[in-house]
């Protein structure tokens, strides 16, 4: 089994540390304790498709703003682009050609959370689960309850679904079967049309986007259009507080991009989080985060040839000192960084996995 030289690295590292679990809480506390007179130094990381959102985010962290207020600002510019597919209009539909959105925030300071789940027709889920947290005593709407609280709250519908996103919608189902009645575009020559969904990959994609603020304070902000022709109400772990997004002031903030029911059946964010808080960097507890997920995955059809998991998740993470670090399942991922000197860039992820070349 190949793996990475991150990941012998992190293994080796784990494996002769020697600590008690109590010298090791011991440790982090410290730490933590002694973070704050260092942390007027604000910082943003989200997944790679963040770098306009952790600009913007910056911007708003450099004047003074809360963090909440940066990363909500942040990612609507994402939910708004209809470029990415990924997130908010334009993001890919569900298997009746629905655009659905999911979306969660979670605010350092108070430690409240809200978050919205199966929304319809509205842009900015990620402003929508900021009111929930706000103005009510709930932490997840979903579905028609969503929807009818974000218009009573004075959100406009609108159409989501971009000509770019009907025709990927079309193709897939276009393509699902040739014993069916759809068909994608052919001529009277054609035989054996409609089946190639073996090669058409499906879409994950999210945008996660956590930030430190000039206070020392930490937020951060899940949000996506789920799963690619997914069917209908399907939830995946943006929306879960603990398995797509966490925050814990003292400690931390982590969030995740990638496969939605690996993580929700993990809980890995919370996880990330508390790793950190037993003294691990925030790239540590992200690899650890995936190898837990590694290890649960036993299902022999999300395997690969050599048991290891066929599909990927991805973690960020920010501590109250202002590092942070991210990690996936397999080798190649990159995420966005703004540490407020220079413009966002995109910074190589760990591991566990590389795949063999050629």
């Amino acid at each position: 089994m190949q793996k990475s030289i991150q990941r012998r690295s992190f293994l080796k590292t784990t494996a002769t540390a020697g600590l008690s679990a109590v010298l090791v809480q011991k440790f982090s506390r410290s730490d933590l304790d002694a973070a704050p007179a260092a942390a007027a130094k604000p910082v943003v990381i989200s997944s790679a498709n963040g770098l306009e959102a952790t600009a913007r985010a910056m911007e708003l962290l450099k004047q003074g703003k809360d963090a909440l207020d940066a990363v909500v600002a942040g990612v609507s510019l994402v939910e708004a682009d209809p470029k990415d597919n990924s997130v908010g209009y334009g993001g890919l539909p569900n298997e009746e050609g629905v655009v659905e959105l999911d979306a969660s925030v979670m605010h350092g300071p108070t430690g409240r959370g809200g978050s919205v789940a199966a929304l319809r027709n509205i842009m900015h889920p990620s402003q929508v689960a900021r009111v929930v947290m706000e103005r009510t005593d709930h932490a997840l709407i979903v579905g028609e309850g969503a929807l009818k609280f974000a218009k009573a709250h004075g959100f406009k519908e609108q159409d989501l679904l971009t000509d770019e996103s009907r025709a990927e919608w079309l193709k897939w189902k276009e393509n699902l079967s040739p014993n069916d009645d759809w068909l994608p575009p052919h001529d009277i020559n054609a035989k054996g049309i409609g089946k190639v969904v073996e090669a058409y990959q499906r879409h994950h994609g999210t945008i996660n986007c956590n930030a430190l603020d000039l206070n020392g304070n930490l937020s951060g902000c899940t949000t996506t259009s789920g799963l690619a022709f997914k069917i209908p109400g399907r939830v995946g772990d943006s929306p879960i507080l603990g398995a797509g997004l966490y925050v814990d002031n003292e400690v931390g903030a982590a969030g995740s991009t990638g496969r939605g029911e690996a993580n929700l059946l993990a809980c890995s964010s919370v996880m990330v989080v508390e790793y950190m808080r037993q003294g691990k960097s925030p790239e540590e507890a992200c690899l650890m985060a995936c190898e837990r997920i590694a290890r649960q995955t036993k299902m022999k059809r999300l395997l690969d040839g050599e048991g290891r998991p066929n599909f990927d998740v991805k973690f960020y993470a920010l501590n109250k000192r202002g590092e942070y670090g991210g990690a996936a399942i397999w080798k190649g991922a990159q995420f966005a960084v703004n540490t407020g000197e220079a413009k966002s860039r995109l910074v190589e992820a760990a591991s566990l996995y590389k795949r063999a070349s050629g």
